[in-house]
């Protein structure tokens, strides 16, 4: 089942758009915002693209969205984790 949502004409002609680009960009819109929230995978956003996860990142990313968001608390044991990594490399 498939959901329709239905914009009025004066958009479209507002916006200097075709129905099919502005399609398109909605739906990058709205799939963009529910992966920001968590609701969706980068998989699932793919999917209903028609496309691979790079070109859905890629897609997010020139929309404005963020397409990595970590935590505050994994960015840094992340960091730390790199920084072991390298200090391991140092000394080997």
């Amino acid at each position: 089942m498939d959901v329709e949502v239905v914009f009025p004409a004066e958009l479209l002609v507002a916006l200097k758009e075709d129905p099919e680009s502005f399609r398109k960009k909605a739906l990058v819109y709205t799939l963009g915002k529910l992966y920001e929230l968590g609701r969706i995978s980068s998989g699932l956003g793919a999917q209903i693209l028609g496309c691979d996860r790079w070109e859905f990142y890629r897609l997010l990313s020139e929309s404005g969205f963020a397409v990595i968001d970590y935590p505050e608390e994994e960015l840094e044991r992340e960091a730390e984790t790199s920084r072991q990594l390298a200090a391991k490399a140092k000394r080997q």
